[in-house]
């Protein structure tokens, strides 16, 4: 095939706008030079005789009117001849055979015009806005400084190229209009050359920053490719079969947990001052001291319990001179360590783009390599590989241990649980305090933190099938409770006429964890913080009222639950409750139990007597599951909008929460963000105001004039007023949905004590985008309910 043939074909390389330029000028030069029999064969195919004499002409024309200027050139031909063979070779390559019908319609239009013109206008007038359109097919009858570098960026490689990349090139290029020039101006000389080069570059490099942002930010079409990608590798483990009854898994691997990083000694010029006077202080009592220096700003160093625990557990990080000058705490001056946290934490908030982006590098490195295990040969995530840092404890409410040194963890306190044969590599120098093996449980690691004594484990992230699996079983076991759950009820109700004291409590307890959801409750020690339940109630918890606000048989409670959360209630109660609970606290003091006869481990064994697998938390979930499922019922309005169905679902989630005293301080940024929200509410008001006047006018003048014109323009302003009442419409329920739950924590109960498949079922049967309910990290964790609630589903 010649090369002429072969340029008809092929669109210019995609290795830079500047090269195609080289290569269109030497094809231009050559093809002056020679008359070649296949590209006047294939030009009969698209011009008749008259169109090639025309052309022939004016080439000839061109040629001797530039004759003698340029003679100086014929270096520079012989030069492109060697890059037009280079240039065919790699135009074979990248040629594309589906151009050809797109430059032959081009071809023709650009004729037609040429023809119409062609008596009035001379070649020499040809303007560079008429030969930037011309095909390639035509390209050796050009001159090449009017070639257009708009068609070649943009043809270049766009076949190969997301449209969003395309579509950036393409309007950048465009801005850069070429200067109309005259004829004489279009020669082939060096200040033409390198003007091409000059722009060409230009363009070169504006691809080279879409191909960074291509590379650097996923394009849609990547974004698209990399989510259908995820959805295939979701494990549908919902659909295998279940292991053996406490079998949780066949084989773990893990390559362990991370560790906190070793302590960094305070730069020379930080002092500890102590009375006064400068201290050097040895690397351990410095660390657990930047402890302390490290919250000076915050209250817990104005309360006694906090600095009496720390300062008696600093003394075990000091050394013998240290502990007999250090006495007391008031001395000691952190005043120095305090600003220079303050600067780092300012340098860390003033990082640049490069060093944001290397920290992320860095840290997704290390999520690759400890985040994941393989479980059952599957790829899962883990929820927390990072084991916590040392620090000061400090608890909820007015813990007792508050201000207490959480020690370092080490290798030599973990104990790793994993398949035989594939147990992690300690950090160098150190060793596992164990190795396990149990298939029994669902933890990686384990150790136990040194203030309270608590186990700590490394478990699998919440949207893993280990997790998937407990949930799950968890909302069946609430499931089955509701079909028992009248026989349970008529038999403790029974048991409130028990002779046995310990039973009536037993039914009295059992009363309030069914009817107020309240937790089971453990005995505490006095070294824990002062948290209580059903069946841990002392009297000075309780009051009772015979008649309160026109309700009999009041009882009211008043005591701190889970995490130190005030529970207040004033609950009606029957009326056998009401004596039962006056015999109880018959001759009892304000500190005495109030079920004396009762704790958690007689409660919950009667509970699985009633019913295997029942727990108070059983109880717990299937109320508020139930409570849900009750009022997303009443509540929900199937022809409402999807704003206010969602309203209505917040409304039930907090009937639950409430029921579950899921509460929370009322945020900082309350007040401003629903002033903010105020003040568009305002404006909203406003120009649906000027809306309706302005409609109004149009409404009367299309009815006066009874044109079209007037009709349209009046139609047009109706649907802009109807938007704009639906806008303030979301913008008022999105107000009252956050007055009505500043104090609420909606997020408890929808992830713990209630069953997706509700709220999966609720927004498949009212057309309500799961996206509005559950968001990514809690569309992973129900993925399971997703997948099987159908909207009929119903708890």
């Amino acid at each position: 095939m010649g090369s002429a043939e072969v340029d008809k074909h092929t669109p210019p390389s995609g290795d830079g706008a500047g090269k195609d330029v080289l290569t269109g000028l030497s094809n231009g030069m050559d093809r002056h030079k020679s008359k070649d029999k296949d590209h006047h064969s294939h030009k009969h195919k698209h011009k008749d005789k008259d169109r090639e004499k025309c052309k022939d002409k004016n080439r000839e024309k061109h040629k001797d009117k530039h004759k003698d200027k340029h003679r100086d050139k014929d270096k520079h031909k012989e030069k492109s001849k060697d890059k037009e063979k280079k240039h065919d070779k790699e135009d074979r390559k990248h040629g594309r055979e589906e151009r050809k019908s797109k430059e032959d319609k081009k071809l023709d239009k650009e004729e037609k015009k040429k023809e119409k013109g062609k008596n009035k206008d001379k070649v020499e007038k040809v303007s560079c806005v008429e030969v930037k359109n011309e095909p390639m097919s035509e390209e050796d009858d050009t001159p090449v400084a009017s070639r257009s570098f708009s068609q070649t960026s943009q043809d270049s490689e766009d076949d190969d190229q997301p449209l969003a990349f395309r579509k950036k090139v393409k309007v950048e290029v465009k801005a850069e209009k070429p200067v109309k020039r005259k004829a004489e101006d279009m020669s082939i000389d060096d200040d033409d050359y390198a003007a091409s080069k000059k722009k060409n570059k230009k363009v070169e490099e504006k691809k080279e920053k879409a191909d960074k942002k291509q590379t650097n930010g996923a394009s849609p079409t990547k974004r698209v490719k990399k989510e259908k990608k995820e959805e295939e590798e979701t494990w549908k483990w919902w659909e295998e079969e279940k292991h053996e009854d406490g079998v949780k898994w066949k084989s773990l691997e893990h390559k362990g947990p991370v560790f906190a990083a070793d302590y960094e000694p305070l730069p020379a010029n930080v002092k500890f001052k102590y009375n006064g006077k400068e201290m050097k202080l040895s690397t351990a009592a410095e660390e657990v001291g930047s402890f302390y220096a490290a919250m000076l700003d915050h209250d817990y160093v104005t309360k006694d319990v906090f600095n009496k625990n720390f300062f008696k557990d600093w003394r075990k990080f000091m050394t013998h001179s240290e502990k007999e000058i250090i006495t007391d705490l008031k001395k000691c001056d952190f005043t120095d360590m305090l600003t220079y946290f303050k600067a780092k934490s300012e340098e860390r908030k003033n990082r640049t783009k490069e060093e944001k982006q290397q920290l992320k590098l860095e840290n997704e490195e290390i999520v690759k390599e400890y985040g994941w295990c393989i479980i059952d040969g599957h790829k899962q995530r883990i929820g927390n590989f990072k084991i916590e840092p040392p620090g000061l404890f400090r608890g909820r409410g007015d813990h007792p241990k508050m201000g207490m040194v959480k020690r370092r963890v080490m290798p030599e306190d973990v104990i790793i649980n994993c398949s035989k044969g594939t147990a992690p590599k300690p950090p160098a120098g150190h060793k596992w305090k164990e190795v396990r093996h149990d298939n029994t449980v669902t933890w990686l690691a384990s150790w136990t933190e040194n203030v309270q004594g608590q186990v700590k484990y490394i478990m699998l992230n919440s949207a893993s099938r280990l997790k998937g699996e407990k949930d799950w079983q968890k909302y069946e076991i609430a499931r089955q409770l509701k079909d028992s759950v009248e026989k349970i009820r008529e038999t403790y109700k029974e048991d409130w006429k028990s002779k046995e004291m310990k039973i009536r409590q037993r039914s009295v307890a059992l009363y309030f964890i069914d009817k107020l959801a309240l937790r089971a409750g453990n005995e505490k020690d006095e070294d824990q913080a002062d948290t209580v339940g059903a069946c841990s109630l002392r009297v000075e918890h309780i009051s009772l009222h015979e008649q309160k606000n026109g309700k009999q048989c009041v009882v009211v409670f008043d005591f701190l639950g889970k995490d130190s959360i005030r529970y207040y209630n004033e609950v009606p109660v029957e009326k056998r409750v009401f004596k039962n609970l006056q015999i109880f606290m018959e001759n009892k003091k304000p500190g005495d139990d109030l079920f004396d006869r009762l704790n958690t481990t007689i409660m919950n064994k009667h509970l699985n007597d009633l019913m295997e697998g029942l727990t108070a938390k059983v109880f717990r979930t299937f109320n508020a599951s139930n409570t849900l499922q009750e009022q997303l019922d009443s509540l929900t309005d199937p022809n409402s909008s999807v704003t206010e169905k969602i309203l209505a679902y917040n409304r039930a989630n907090r009937a639950v929460a409430i029921l579950c005293n899921h509460q929370r301080a009322v945020p900082k940024t309350f007040a401003k963000s629903m002033e903010n929200l105020q003040k568009k509410i305002d404006t909203k008001r406003e120009a649906i105001q000027e809306a309706e006047k302005s409609y109004k006018d149009l409404k009367k003048e299309a009815k006066k004039a009874g044109s079209a014109a007037a009709k349209i323009a009046a139609g047009k302003k109706e649907k802009q007023l109807e938007k704009l009442k639906e806008q303030l419409m979301k913008l008022e329920v999105q107000a009252t949905d956050r007055e009505e739950n500043k104090e609420i924590a909606l997020g408890t109960s929808k992830l713990n004590y209630l069953d997706p498949r509700i709220s999966v079922a609720w927004c498949k049967k009212n057309d309500v985008p799961i996206e509005k309910i559950y968001n990514k990290t809690q569309r992973d964790k129900f993925q399971w309910a997703i997948d099987m609630a159908g909207p009929e589903f119903v708890f």
